[in-house]
């Protein structure tokens, strides 16, 4: 990680205090990039959101707090409603001071959810998408407090991103 995780506040999330940290993500690749930030995310509680695949099975094991949530979630309503219920019973029983993702689809409710709870979102924009952004990064955007950006190039997809660097 090439920079710390700073919010408009003036906090960052390298700075000392106790910070819970929902991270949430889809498996495979979206997983691995949060799992690159192992550094940072290691200091603090945390809790985790992503499909139950075998990679994420086996990448979350040592962790006591992981959540299974549905797929598929491209054009699935029933499965962003329930989503969406899995956002709202995470995020009451965690109770993060942050949430962390990398997208892509289970993302959206959980970044709705944050907002209306009043509790800071950070969005990481995928590292393979440098020439347009992701359908979860137009959604979650909004819900950001925090837009980051893994290659120079994405800074003019977001207003107001910040070039994090490369995860992976």
């Amino acid at each position: 990680m090439t920079s710390d995780l700073g919010f408009p506040d003036g906090r960052t999330a390298a700075s000392p205090g106790p910070e819970r940290i929902l991270l949430v993500g889809s498996s495979g690749g979206h997983l691995a990039q949060l799992m690159s930030l192992r550094p940072w995310w290691s200091a603090h509680e945390r809790a985790w959101v992503t499909f139950p695949t075998e990679d994420a099975k086996s990448n979350l094991e040592a962790e006591t707090d992981v959540s299974w949530a549905y797929s598929p979630t491209t054009r699935n309503i029933p499965n962003l409603l329930r989503n969406a219920r899995l956002a709202y019973l995470v995020i009451r029983r965690f109770r993060p001071t942050v949430v962390v993702s990398t997208g892509a689809g289970s993302a959206f409710p959980f970044f709705v959810v944050a907002r209306a709870m009043g509790i800071a979102t950070v969005y990481i924009e995928v590292y393979d998408r440098v020439e347009s952004p992701t359908l979860t990064g137009r959604l979650c955007r909004p819900f950001s407090d925090l837009m980051l950006v893994q290659w120079r190039e994405q800074l003019g997809l977001y207003r107001g991103a910040q070039l994090l660097g490369r995860l992976l």
